[in-house]
């Protein structure tokens, strides 16, 4: 599960301290899918940034998987983030001096995972890039940067992924399937999907959607299917 209590989150804009997050509880149980949305400037980003462990928040606790990582070291924190956390960025962040292949296969073989390049060939595989496992991202899409980034998201077998606007320099076309690709490897994998989003029509289809507004909960509602 991941669960924040009462957390806010301030930063210092010029002699006033700005308010990103105020006073946000949410419990996510574990396997569910749920879309974050919101104007911009409403706190998403850095919702899913507090939940990584890649920010830490002014007052209130978070807890991933029973772990509190209010105010861990950071070593603990990459612990956490290797084993159990993916994510995917909208920029896609790959290395671009090494192939699709490798971008995979490095966090695997950093935690010194036997079967690492097995697992890497199936998870190109998986991102349906079996054939371009070779090249180096300046020369692939950017639908397919994105997939080698989604693939390497769940290079650790994680039970959290966390996905930042993943369809957001995308082309509709490309976005639905980058969409459908990260659905369908959570339902394969049970995996805790946090979705931030700008698209109404794709945050429709979480199983769960919350709202968020001048950094607070507007409205948080989950579909009648997955309520029963």
């Amino acid at each position: 599960m991941i669960e924040l209590k009462n957390v806010t989150k301030t930063v210092r804009s010029g002699i006033e301290d700005l308010t990103i997050l105020d006073d946000v509880s949410i419990a996510i149980p574990d396997g569910q899918f749920v879309a974050v949305t919101g104007a911009s400037g409403s706190g998403k980003s850095t919702l899913l940034g507090l939940i990584a462990g890649l920010d830490e928040p002014s007052s209130g606790t978070i807890y991933v998987d029973g772990d509190e990582i209010t105010n861990q070291k950071e070593d603990k924190l990459a612990q956490i983030r290797s084993e159990k956390i993916g994510f995917v960025f909208q920029s896609f962040h790959l290395i671009p001096s090494l192939t699709a292949y490798e971008n995979i296969l490095i966090p695997m073989e950093i935690l010194g995972l036997r079967d690492a390049r097995e697992r890497a060939t199936k998870l190109l595989d998986d991102v349906d890039l079996t054939n371009r496992g070779h090249h180096y991202p300046p020369e692939l899409s950017g639908g397919e940067q994105q997939r080698v980034a989604i693939a390497r998201a769940f290079a650790n077998s994680p039970k959290f992924l966390l996905a930042d606007e993943p369809t957001g320099n995308l082309d509709s076309k490309n976005g639905e399937h980058i969409f459908e690709l990260m659905t369908e490897l959570h339902r394969q994998n049970n995996v805790t999907l946090v979705l931030v989003t700008h698209d109404h029509a794709l945050a429709s289809k979480a199983q769960r959607q919350i709202v968020l507004r001048d950094g607070s909960v507007l409205s948080d509602s989950v579909h009648r299917d997955e309520a029963e």
